[in-house]
């Protein structure tokens, strides 16, 4: 699809250019929005078309710049997701480039094994979500990846092993932890990582940043130097809660497209209506998260001195100096997610998951509505023991993504539950 409609020459701020990137009325019989095209394949205007898409898509050739290559067949790219990938990148300050996925967990397997080989390491941080650690502990050594966990919130140990890691191939990190809301200095991460010396190929490994939990509004990691943030954009970008899909950004669009490359082999693209719905949402991301974060801080600080709570899990109540420092100059504001650590284990905690009834006990999290879970026995539930208890997921932690309702409601709530308990 068009960048534009051929008329726009300006440069707009990115408010403006979610709502007009990417999408030519003209090519959609004059529709003020786009409209879903659900068609599995597309017929070229020649058969000299029909090769050159071809051979770009199958990376016998590169497309030269600015070249509108027609469309082939859904499963390699179709006009909605080209159209919610274009809208997308305004959202991640320093994005040039985007691919849209059925789920998060596609955006980021695809992303790994695009760029991993056997014989590499990956150097991680935990806790993480729990498919993600999953995948790294339990797949990727199979074949014959090294996968090597860091703590999350220990920035020296994380330089070490960066800087120890054999044949280093890829640094994940999810900022703030999942669900212990622990931070990653990304600038930091970034100086050591550009400290090593290049392959033999002239290459640096790459650092990617799951940055579900806070972006694309209070956080910006390709700002700092990062090369490829992923999202389950299931989360805050959809906001819902009624559809899966990922998505990858970065700023090297050469990034994105080997990643393409393989999306077009395993068939993980999003579907038409979902890029539909998906990308009908994205104007109002800044202003879901903004009421939902706030929402979250006062009920965070109210609950903090509850005498059934042991502590509670927020960014504005680190107490940790290198935590406080990382969340002053890496995010804009602490964002919707926090958890709560109840003194009587895993009987209080399901004790009080059971006595809400505004807030919704249910996985997932970034939608309007509030969700409470038990990640120990729910998400994160592949954790060995051992595993949870050095990442600081203890029996009486309870996560909680906070909604858009009004906040007073949400916190009573949460105190007749605890009454309860």
């Amino acid at each position: 699809m068009p960048e534009n409609d051929g008329k726009k020459t300006e440069t707009f701020r990115s408010t403006t250019e979610i709502l007009t990137r990417g999408f030519d009325p003209r090519l959609s019989v004059g529709s003020a929005r786009p409209a879903v095209f659900r068609s599995s394949t597309y017929v070229f205007s020649s058969p000299e078309s029909a090769e050159r898409a071809f051979d770009v898509a199958t990376g016998r050739a590169e497309a030269r710049p600015g070249e509108k290559l027609e469309l082939i067949y859904a499963r390699l790219n179709h006009p909605n997701a080209e159209i919610l990938e274009a809208q997308t990148i305004p959202l991640e300050p320093g994005a040039r480039a985007a691919a849209a996925f059925n789920s998060g967990m596609a955006a980021i397997i695809t992303s790994l094994l695009t760029f991993l080989r056997p014989g590499q390491s990956v150097v991680y941080t935990v806790p993480l979500y729990g498919g993600t650690q999953h995948f790294l502990r339990d797949f990727l050594p199979g074949w014959g990846v090294r996968t090597i966990p860091v703590l999350a919130g220990h920035g020296q140990a994380l330089d070490a092993a960066v800087r120890s890691a054999e044949n280093l191939g890829v640094v994940l990190v999810e900022t703030p932890a999942n669900p212990t809301l622990a931070m990653t200095d990304l600038a930091r991460l970034c100086r050591t990582v550009n400290s090593l010396p290049v392959s033999s190929e002239g290459k640096r490994p790459l650092v990617m940043v799951d940055n579900t939990f806070l972006g694309p509004t209070f956080q910006h990691p390709l700002t700092l130097g990062i090369d490829l943030v992923l999202y389950s954009a299931t989360k805050y970008l959809s906001g819902f809660s009624d559809l899966l899909a990922g998505m990858v950004l970065a700023r090297d669009p050469e990034l994105v497209e080997r990643i393409r490359m393989q999306r077009h082999l395993f068939g993980n693209i999003l579907q038409p209506d979902e890029c539909w719905m998906l990308d009908g949402r994205l104007p109002t991301v800044t202003l879901r998260m903004n009421r939902a974060s706030k929402n979250a801080q006062r009920i965070a600080e109210q609950l903090a001195a509850h005498p059934k709570i042991a502590r509670v899990l927020y960014p504005s109540l680190f107490s940790d100096p290198e935590q406080l420092h990382i969340f002053h100059t890496q995010c804009a504001f602490p964002g919707a997610m926090l958890a709560i650590e109840l003194d009587g284990g895993k009987p209080a905690a399901f004790e009080f998951l059971r006595n809400l009834h505004l807030a919704r006990n249910a996985v997932s999290l970034g939608g309007v509505e509030t969700l409470a879970c038990h990640p120990k026995t729910t998400t994160h539930s592949t954790y060995t023991d051992e595993e949870a208890l050095e990442a600081g997921i203890t029996d009486g932690l309870v996560r909680i993504s906070a909604g858009i309702e009004h906040w007073r409601d949400i916190l009573g709530d949460f105190e007749r539950a605890l009454d309860k308990l």
